[in-house]
């Protein structure tokens, strides 16, 4: 059986990531998802997770959220993996019945992080908050008085609450502001945009740079004097190229020879990275790694779309999607200003055209949105059997260049 799954960031205050909840999905029938069976579904990917993929691949070392049926609680399937990395959140149409409280008194005392999904007050859910250690609301289908009032009916400073489909900005302020720990939704890649906001001098620094290594024409006399012009970029060239990823027999000592080495196409890449690490600086690192995750699979899936030879443009793609959230305008506005095709622009703010269906699918894969997938994937043929092993390799990849940089 195919295995699809998507992992999502958990933020919190300070929109760092906390922790990442892994939505799983139990694969192809009849080119649509069929979720019928949705305890096996989570059992057979709950396997891979940790046995085929390893957990620290999907999370960083991060905290990985499980969603459980009350089948799955109650067969205490939780129990062979390690209390550490796991929430268990427990879904909101759960019934809190002895059993239930039992099997959640035993997981509490062997210290697993227990979590109340889709939160509604009600007075029968009384013995589980004597347990769980977080609460989750909904903030699509809750009210925003509710959203305030679910914290003070509670009245605990031991559980945390935590703030479900925060999909603006605004959201999130109010959240805060209420009392909220933990953050989860698009908040994040949906920056606050203020008219007329002026971009910082060390982003606009860096903007430029980008600007300069994309030019269509550049050669490898105009990216040397680039590198040398700025000091961290030639330490961190000489860092890249002398690590371990490369193997080198010798140490490299010239900017002229790193970047012989690397080759043109991937040194704009990695100085595009590095550009775009700087720009983020006071940023979520989740932002920096969905930019970099994107660009990478983007690549990836380059030759099975037939765009083999402009690989290198659909990373670029992939890691200035972002560009929006990192510098606080219009997309379209900073599109603007940088030398990318009209075609990649198209792709960006339209998802229009065969670049844009590629990052269409990679955008679905990225939130699970699978119904959105399956319709990317009827026009790109080839690419469906090949997607979840790249979408795992992606992942190796991504925290591997991170490491590095």
């Amino acid at each position: 059986m195919k295995v699809f799954l998507a992992r999502q960031p958990i933020f919190d205050r300070q929109q760092k990531v906390y922790a990442y909840e892994l939505l799983y999905r139990s694969g192809f029938k009849n080119n649509f998802y069929d979720d019928s069976d949705g305890d096996h579904a989570t059992s057979t990917v709950l396997t891979h997770s940790f046995l085929s993929i390893g957990i620290d691949t999907l999370t960083r070392g991060k905290m990985a959220f499980v969603n459980f049926s009350r089948n799955l609680l109650v067969q205490e399937l939780i129990t062979v993996f390690p209390n550490e990395s796991m929430g268990v959140e427990i879904l909101g149409d759960v019934e809190p019945d002895t059993e239930i409280v039992t099997t959640c008194e035993k997981l509490k005392r062997l210290g697993y992080t227990l979590v109340l999904d889709d939160f509604v007050f009600k007075p029968e859910l009384s013995p589980l908050l004597e347990l769980v250690d977080i609460i989750k609301v909904d903030f699509v289908n809750t009210e925003v008085e509710e959203r305030s009032s679910i914290i003070q009916r509670v009245d605990s400073r031991r559980i945390k609450f935590l703030a479900k489909k925060v999909e603006t900005q605004e959201d999130f302020k109010q959240a805060v502001e209420m009392g909220y720990s933990y953050f989860q939704g698009y908040f994040f890649a949906e920056p606050d945009i203020i008219a007329g906001r002026d971009v910082p001098a060390y982003k606009l620094n860096f903007l430029q740079l980008l600007q300069q290594v994309n030019q269509p024409n550049l050669d490898c006399d105009q990216l040397e004097n680039i590198v040398k012009e700025e000091v961290t970029l030639s330490y961190k060239l000489f860092r890249y190229i002398n690590s371990a990823h490369f193997g080198f027999p010798n140490e490299i000592r010239t900017i002229r020879h790193a970047l012989s080495l690397i080759g043109l196409c991937e040194a704009k890449k990695w100085l595009s990275l590095i550009a775009m690490s700087s720009i983020g600086k006071d940023k979520s690192e989740e932002l920096v790694l969905s930019s970099l995750f994107r660009a990478n699979l983007c690549e990836s899936l380059a030759s099975l779309a037939g765009l083999e030879e402009r690989a290198s443009e659909l990373f670029l793609m992939g890691l200035f999607s972002r560009l929006d959230a990192f510098l606080d305008q219009p997309l379209s506005d900073i599109l603007s200003k940088l030398p990318v095709s009209e075609d990649m622009k198209n792709a960006l703010l339209a998802k229009q055209g065969l670049l844009g269906q590629v990052f269409n699918l990679v955008i679905s894969y990225e939130r699970g949105d699978w119904d959105q997938m399956f319709l990317c994937l009827s026009t790109l043929k080839g690419v469906e059997k090949n997607l979840t092993p790249l979408f795992i390799e992606t992942i190796i990849q991504t925290d591997r260049i991170l490491s590095i940089n």
